[in-house]
C-alpha cells in the first residue's frame, strides 16, 4: 500500500517545522555542547528521525526503516568506498616513506615563511584535501609549518583558513557526490556551479593568508607570488570541475598551484626572507635535496590516481564498465511506495556499479603504487587491513548520516523546513 507525503501534519506550517528540526538541532547540539562522537550522534538523530517520520507525518514503520537502509546502503556504495580506497593509496604512501620525501620537499623550496605558507597551507593543503581529506590536510600542513619554525597555534589557524578553498570538493568529491545522491540533481551539474563560485574565494585567499601571517605591508611585497598562486589555482580549480568533474579540483588545483610557483621562485625573489620574531628553532631539515627521479617516485601514487580518475570519467570507459560491471535493482518494499504531494511515485533504485565507480579507480592506482613505492604485495594486504580498522567508526558515521538524509527527504521533513522558510 502507498503511502503519500505529508508536508504540513500538525495542520500548521510553523508547528510542524518546529518539530521537522528536531533531529537537525539536536545534531548540533550534540556535536558542539556534548562533544558527542559523530557516529553517536548521527545514529540517535536518525532513530529520533524515525519516531517523529512515524508518529507526527505517518510514515509507515516499514517504509521509514526501508528509507534509512536505502540511504545507508548508498553510503557504504559508493560514498565508502571512495574513502576507504582514497585513505588506503594515502597510507601506501606513508607505510613506504615516500610521503616523508615529499613533505621534505615541499619544506625546502624556500626559507621564507610566506611563501611557505602559500606553498604548504594553501597548495599542499589542498592536494591533500583532495587526496585524503577528513582533517588530514589541516593535520599533515600544520606539523609541517610547525617543524619549519611557526608557532603551533598559529600554525594550525591558518592551516584551517587555507582549507576554506578545497574543502568543497572534499576528498575525491565525496561532497559533491553525496549532494548529488540525495537531492538527485546531476553530479556535474553541482561541481559545475560549485567551480564557478569558488575561484573567487580562490584568488583572494592567499593575499589574506600572508597578512594573517605578516600583514598587509609585508603581504605586498610578496604580491607576485600571490597572485601566481591564487589564480593558478583558481584557473585549474575551475577548469577541473566543470570539464572533468568534481573528483580532481583540489588534487591538480593543488599540484598545478605548487609547480606554477615552484617554477616562478627560479626567476624571482623576494627583497628580503621574512621569519617571525623569536621563531622556535626548526626541527625539520631543509638542508635535504632529491633528486627529480626520487620526486617523482614520492609522487608516484598521486599520479596514477590522477591518470586513473581521468580515465574512468570518459564517457566510453564507463559506458563500458557499467554495461559489464554495474548491478541495478528496485529497492525491494520500498521504491514507488511513497506518493510525493502532487501524487508522483518516488522511485528508489539501487546502483552498484563496481566498476565504474571512482573508489574502484582509486583502489587500482593503489595496488600499482604498491612496488612502485618499495612495498610488497603482502604490505598492501596488511596497511588494506589496518586501514578499515583505522575507519571503522567513519564508515558507520557515513552509513547513519546518509541513512538520516534519505529518510527525512522521503519523509518529507526536509519539504516541511523548507516550506516553513519560503513563508517567512
Amino acid at each position: 500500500m502507498n503511502w503519500t507525503q505529508d508536508i504540513d501534519p500538525l495542520g500548521s506550517i510553523a508547528l510542524s517545522a518546529m518539530i521537522a528540526v528536531v533531529p537537525i538541532v539536536f545534531i548540533f547540539w550534540a556535536l558542539i555542547m556534548k562533544k558527542m562522537k559523530g557516529y553517536q550522534a548521527s545514529l540517535i538523530a536518525t532513530l529520533i528521525a524515525i519516531v517523529i517520520a512515524v508518529l507526527v507525518y505517518g510514515m509507515p514503520v516499514k517504509l521509514a526503516l526501508l528509507s534509512s537502509a536505502n540511504g545507508a546502503l548508498y553510503g557504504l556504495f559508493p560514498i565508502c568506498w571512495i574513502v576507504i580506497t582514497a585513505v588506503f593509496l594515502f597510507n601506501v604512501t606513508i607505510k613506504s616513506g615516500q610521503f616523508g620525501v615529499i613533505k621534505l620537499f615541499m619544506a625546502s623550496i624556500t626559507p621564507d615563511r610566506r611563501l611557505q605558507a602559500l606553498l604548504i597551507a594553501f597548495s599542499f593543503g589542498s592536494f591533500l584535501e583532495g587526496t585524503a581529506g577528513f582533517g588530514a590536510p589541516v593535520a599533515i600542513t600544520a606539523a609541517m609549518l610547525v617543524g619549519l619554525g611557526f608557532d603551533p597555534l598559529y600554525a594550525a589557524g591558518i592551516c584551517l583558513v587555507a582549507n576554506t578553498a578545497p574543502v568543497a570538493f572534499g576528498a575525491i568529491g565525496i561532497p559533491i557526490t553525496v549532494a548529488s545522491q540525495v537531492t538527485s540533481i546531476p553530479e556535474m551539474s553541482i561541481s559545475q556551479m560549485v567551480g564557478r563560485t569558488l575561484p573567487i574565494l580562490s584568488i583572494m585567499l592567499p593575499f589574506y593568508l600572508v597578512i594573517l601571517i605578516a600583514g598587509f605591508r609585508k603581504a605586498k611585497e610578496v604580491l607576485p607570488a600571490i597572485l601566481v598562486s591564487g589564480i593558478s589555482f583558481a584557473s585549474l580549480q575551475w577548469f577541473v570541475s566543470n570539464f572533468l568533474g568534481p573528483a580532481l579540483p583540489d588534487v591538480i588545483a593543488g599540484i598545478g598551484s605548487i609547480i606554477c610557483l615552484v617554477i616562478f621562485l627560479k626567476f624571482w625573489k623576494p627583497k628580503n626572507t621574512w621569519r617571525f620574531p623569536r621563531e622556535p628553532v626548526p626541527t625539520i631539515n631543509t638542508d635535504e635535496k632529491y633528486k627529480a627521479g626520487q620526486i617523482v617516485r614520492a609522487l608516484s601514487p598521486f599520479i596514477l590516481l590522477t591518470l586513473m580518475i581521468v580515465a574512468w570519467g570518459l564517457p566510453p570507459i564507463k559506458e563500458l564498465f557499467n554495461s559489464v560491471g554495474q548491478v541495478q535493482f528496485e529497492f525491494p518494499g520500498l521504491h514507488n511506495m511513497i506518493m510525493d504531494k502532487d501524487g508522483k511515485a518516488l522511485p528508489h533504485i539501487f546502483k552498484f556499479n563496481y566498476l565504474s565507480a571512482s573508489g574502484t579507480a582509486i583502489l587500482l592506482s593503489a595496488i600499482i603504487a604498491i612496488p612502485l613505492t618499495g612495498l610488497r604485495f603482502s604490505d598492501g594486504i596488511k596497511i588494506f587491513l589496518s586501514t578499515l580498522k583505522q575507519l571503522r567508526f567513519p564508515i558507520l558515521t557515513i552509513a547513519s548520516v546518509l541513512a538520516f538524509a534519505y529518510l527525512v527527504n522521503d519523509s518529507a521533513i526536509t519539504i516541511t523546513i523548507a516550506q516553513a522558510l519560503a513563508s517567512t
